[in-house]
């Protein structure tokens, strides 16, 4: 397709070219977005990484019940109404390494957005949840942590 063409196109639809554009230009904003937002998410792979590598502290948001049926290892249930970026649990935890996990991934991504907020500097969560992990076949701890 030449220039000639293209310029024919959009004269025949100036909506369906708009919208492109328009499509176009917001696919761009979010990902930049997204770059500097300050924290980001974690494939399953890439968490177990972060905790034997740098004892990455994990929040799991989940309810209790839920928790006591699989969690990862080694991560602390703080229930997502309870979860305070100010409480005692993350109160050292400001420059080390703060991963956020739920069930799907849904509610860990706003949590991570607090904590970010918050001053914490190394702040993630993990993309599709506790669901991922299981789905990538890794294992989990069932009963209290």
């Amino acid at each position: 397709m030449n220039f000639e063409e293209l310029q024919a196109f959009v004269g025949r639809n100036p909506m369906l070219s708009l919208a492109l554009v328009g499509l176009t230009i917001a696919l761009i904003v979010t990902e930049v977005a997204r770059l500097f937002r300050g924290y980001r998410a974690l494939k399953p792979a890439e968490l177990t990484r972060l905790i034997n590598s740098e004892n990455a502290l994990v929040i799991d948001l989940s309810p209790t019940a839920d928790f006591e049926k699989g969690h990862i290892a080694g991560s602390r249930n703080v229930a997502l109404a309870k979860f305070d970026p100010a409480g005692k649990l993350l109160a050292n935890a400001k420059s080390s390494p703060v991963v956020v996990v739920c069930r799907t991934g849904n509610a860990s991504a706003g949590a991570a957005k607090t904590l970010k907020k918050a001053g914490f500097e190394q702040v993630y969560w993990l993309d599709g949840g506790v669901a991922a992990w299981q789905m990538a076949e890794l294992p989990l701890v069932k009963g209290r942590a």
